[in-house]
């Protein structure tokens, strides 16, 4: 039995289907803290627009809006951030120096830059737009994980437009409802709470892929536990970072060169120690599996796999390794200051949204309402219907007609810019 659903067979999803016309170029950039960064950028001949396109933590030189943004002539920087295809230790204030770079370096070629968030990409440039908007003094002066960003003196150049696509409201918001709240101790993947189990049988769960139907009080009861489950994961990494914050403080006492070397060493181990946290189960979202909760025209499963109950116990999945400092700042609903209903009202650039009506992961009630209610009427806000959430084509097909009515929506967009 293959868990990973069938969109990611043959090629990525997010991979463009056709080689456009235009030359690459590979870039190597620097960002103010002095991470390198690297990304291909794709230029028409003398553009004058261009499209910053990144994400987190996935690849996306190759994404599948670059073949049309060139042909309408804006050429497009695809930047990976500081750990690309690994989200162990990503933390998005420290990824607001990677987006900068891309826009100062994009500044100096064309007299427009639009940020281009898709997916978790979305909550990225949305809190980028927001920073760069703001007073240097105003600007997060402290990751959730109480470190200095270092924002206040960075030079976070602003982009001109901001387009979101098929963007949820942020990565901590969607793993705070896939969290599996059944989970009754951490470090055992076995351990499990039957009564708050949405894939045990007894509380509505189908044999797949026929519908669950699960009791308003069993939502309610599973919702208050995942809230808590993300709570008590929260507590543990702040205490593990302040251990080592603590141990920091202890190396800067006047006495500390007085204490015996085995003294001296110990607290410098616990300074040095960088935790990795395994957070087991997932892949347990009520909406995967029952449509009438946040209902939508969305297949059965999640974005990963349409086994997600089985998928809940294996490897892939949200969050599955990830510091403290990291859990904090991603993959945190309670923590993480990439939530687009708080950045997006602090954001002044023209902003474009494009939903996908058949998306399994964005809802409209715990995704869409949040962010058009954080938009208030200033954003021009389209959905597209039968498009998936990479818009993609069906499993072998060459065409893929969602993405092109995707950029007939962005490329007219920009061109009223």
């Amino acid at each position: 039995m293959t868990l990973i659903r069938d969109t990611y067979w043959g090629r990525f999803p997010f991979d463009f289907a056709r080689a456009p016309r235009a030359h690459v170029e590979p870039v190597t950039l620097r960002s103010h803290d002095h991470r390198v960064l690297r990304g291909l950028y794709w230029g028409p001949d003398a553009p004058s627009r261009a499209a910053l396109v990144m994400h987190p933590r996935v690849d996306f030189t190759r994404h599948y809006t670059i073949p049309r943004l060139l042909d309408a002539g804006v050429a497009v920087l695809a930047l990976n951030g500081r750990s690309p295809n690994d989200d162990t230790d990503t933390v998005h204030e420290e990824l607001l120096f990677d987006v900068a770079a891309g826009v100062a370096w994009l500044r100096r070629r064309v007299e427009h830059v639009t940020l281009l968030g898709n997916s978790g990409g979305g909550s990225l440039m949305a809190l980028y737009a927001a920073e760069a908007a703001a007073a240097p003094e105003a600007r997060l002066a402290r990751t959730p994980a109480g470190a200095p960003t270092g924002l206040a003196e960075a030079p976070l150049v602003a982009a001109d437009a901001l387009c979101l696509i098929a963007a949820h409201r942020g990565e901590g918001h969607v793993a705070a409802r896939a969290i599996d709240p059944s989970v009754i101790d951490e470090a055992d993947p076995h351990a499990t709470d039957e009564a708050l189990d949405m894939y045990a049988p007894a509380n509505g769960f189908a044999e797949p892929p026929a519908p669950s139907r699960y009791a308003p009080a069993f939502v309610e009861a599973y919702r208050a536990a995942q809230r808590a489950r993300v709570a008590r994961i929260d507590a543990h990494a702040r205490a593990l970072v302040g251990a080592a914050r603590d141990a920091a403080r202890a190396m800067k006492d006047p006495a500390f060169a007085a204490r015996p070397f085995a003294e001296r060493q110990a607290i410098e181990r616990a300074r040095h120690t960088r935790h990795v946290m395994v957070v087991y189960r997932t892949m347990a979202s009520l909406h995967y599996t029952d449509p009438t909760i946040d209902p939508s025209p969305r297949p059965y499963g999640s974005l990963l796999s349409a086994r997600p109950d089985l998928m809940n116990r294996s490897l892939p999945g949200f969050a599955r390794t990830v510091t403290p400092r990291a859990w904090l700042s991603t993959w945190s609903g309670l923590s993480s200051h990439a939530d687009l209903a708080a950045t997006l009202p602090r954001v002044t650039l023209p902003i474009l949204v494009v939903h996908a009506e058949r998306d399994v992961e964005i809802t409209p009630e715990a995704d869409r309402a949040p962010v058009e209610a954080a938009l208030a009427g200033r954003a021009t806000i389209v959905t597209l219907e039968g498009a998936g959430h990479y818009f993609e084509a069906p499993l072998g097909a060459r065409d893929a007609p969602h993405v092109e009515a995707l950029m007939d929506v962005v490329v007219d967009w920009l061109a009223r810019r």
